[in-house]
């Protein structure tokens, strides 16, 4: 009786961390946490609407003080995880924060405070009581969770949250519009979740695990003797599908323009960067042999969406169509860094998505601000918005010299750091689509200013009536000042990003400390 109970003690204490859980490793489910606690508060809030900004606004400033203090750990102790009901890894799901995950989580729970503030002046009675506020948590809920998972089936389950979310975010106002973007946007991202899916069964099957650091490890065994290659490319479909790569992005442009003006900021700022930090992760991390050899797909991959992008932003009418094309652009220049692989290609995708998740949020908001001052978002019907707002007509300037890559503002520096990686390893076409496609995206946005700010009011006319209704500017105005600041800071002061972003590029290059934190922290010896 004795012998089993010992052999009972045995078998537990090998099954499970048994060390104290130290008190700042709690930073890593946190913001998740959060996430999902405030977004169950504010549906049983269902009743009393009047108060969802102001709970989510004290959320998400909440969300973006703990997502910073997971950086600075992360930055000053290196990657740390924590194992899910205290099963020790790879069998306990892993939470795992590393460099590049903490960057991402802060950036986009600033995007997600500046929408909710915004929001105000966006979102009116019906869309509040429908659950934009909700949404908007739980959506921040599988974004954060997308970036601090070490686990990739518990990817799959954050896709699957952020998704479901975005759904409903996107069909709120219920127009026929909206609805025809929704089912294009859904019937697309659920073909690119099912081959996530079916990939990741694939993987379970070859390697027997599904823990990142795992999979790591055991990578080069397999190597000689799996389908590793096959393995690689169906998920750098599957990513490239949910990044909006071509040829895979028609989604993107069909759905981004229907919703209301903050989701669709909150759109392109957050989703197609998780489809992107999936491709590094998985990618450069877990399977950097494969990614070699698909190199040149990639590349040509990325040379396309990129230039493709910027045209069809210069052909397009409509502002908010537009600025989705310009997403799909900027998708292309991380795409050309993963498919580079150095360590200074992987830090201009890092840094370019960074940049991209402000300034495809704040351009949005931008759009919203001048379509409320001029009365639709149409460029022959917009004008003489400088002599209306000279201060916002300045910003938008701001964010038009950095969405075309111009000094001295943050769309610059990656640009930079990708073309010269591009050119250190002889890809000379790479570097000559980066300078093409942001060319073509200058003129894309001189078009939009010269029509839209420059062109003066015709007399006899006036400006056309405002079609929404809005609260209160000066709420709605404050994040776009704020994102802009960002731009403008870490345009003239890049280094202590570009700093971040080289050693998270590090990091996944040589994922070291990566799995030592899962094996150790984890409670493996």
């Amino acid at each position: 009786m004795a012998s089993s109970t010992t052999s009972a003690v045995t078998d537990l204490s090998a099954a499970l961390v048994t060390t104290p859980v130290p008190l700042s490793d709690w930073l890593i489910i946190l913001p998740i946490a959060l996430c999902i606690g405030a977004g169950a508060v504010l549906m049983m809030m269902r009743h009393a609407i009047r108060h969802h900004a102001t709970v989510a606004i004290a959320a998400l400033f909440l969300l973006v003080l703990l997502d910073a203090a997971l950086l600075w750990k992360v930055a000053t102790d290196g990657p740390f995880t924590m194992v899910m009901g205290r099963w020790l890894p790879p069998f306990g799901i892993a939470f795992t924060a590393d460099l590049t995950g903490a960057l991402l989580s802060l950036a986009a729970a600033i995007v997600a405070l500046a929408g909710a503030i915004h929001a105000g002046a966006d979102i009116d009675a019906s869309g509040r009581r429908y659950g934009f506020y909700p949404f908007l948590m739980l959506l921040m809920a599988g974004v954060t969770g997308a970036f601090l998972t070490g686990d990739i089936f518990n990817l799959y389950v954050w896709f699957e949250v952020l998704l479901i979310s975005s759904f409903g975010l996107i069909v709120l106002g219920s127009t026929r519009e909206q609805i025809d973007g929704a089912l294009k946007y859904a019937v697309l991202n659920l073909i690119g979740t099912t081959l996530f899916l079916i990939t990741v069964g694939y993987l379970y099957a070859i390697f027997g695990t599904l823990n990142m650091a795992d999979i790591a490890q055991k990578a080069t065994g397999l190597r000689e003797t799996a389908p590793l290659m096959t393995l690689a490319s169906l998920f750098a479909l599957a990513f490239a599908m949910k990044a909006a790569a071509f040829p895979v992005n028609f989604w993107l442009p069909a759905s981004y323009h229907t919703p209301r003006i903050v989701v669709s900021a909150l759109f392109g700022g957050l989703l197609t960067k998780v489809g992107i930090y999936s491709l590094l992760r998985v990618m450069v991390m877990l399977f950097p042999v494969e990614r070699e050899e698909l190199s040149i797909v990639i590349a040509i991959s990325a040379a396309l969406t990129m230039v493709l992008g910027a045209m069809g932003a210069l052909a397009q009418n409509d502002i908010r169509r537009m600025l989705g094309y310009i997403v799909i652009s900027g998708i292309g220049y991380m795409m050309a860094g993963i498919a580079i692989g150095t360590p200074s290609g992987v830090t201009g995708a890092i840094f370019y998505a960074l940049h991209s998740m402000v300034l495809m949020t704040a351009l949005y908001l931008a759009a919203g601000h001048a379509a409320r001052l001029g009365g639709g978002f149409s460029l022959t019907s917009l004008r003489g918005l400088y002599q209306q707002a000279p201060w916002f007509s300045a910003l938008a300037l701001a964010l038009f010299f950095a969405g075309s890559g111009l000094p001295p503002f943050s769309g610059f520096w990656p640009k930079a750091v990708l073309v010269k990686s591009a050119i250190d390893i002889g890809a000379w076409w790479l570097a000559g689509a980066i300078l093409a496609s942001g060319f073509i995206a200058t003129i894309a946005f001189g078009r939009i200013f010269l029509l839209c700010f420059w062109r003066p009011v015709a007399a006899s006319t006036g400006q056309p009536s405002v079609p929404q209704a809005s609260p209160s500017a000066a709420p709605s105005f404050a994040p776009l000042v704020g994102l802009t600041l960002l731009v403008v800071f870490f345009g003239l002061f890049p280094e202590s990003l570009l700093n971040l972003s080289q050693q998270a590029a590090a990091g996944l290059g040589n994922p070291q400390a990566y799995i030592q934190s899962v094996f150790t922290e984890g409670g493996k010896p």
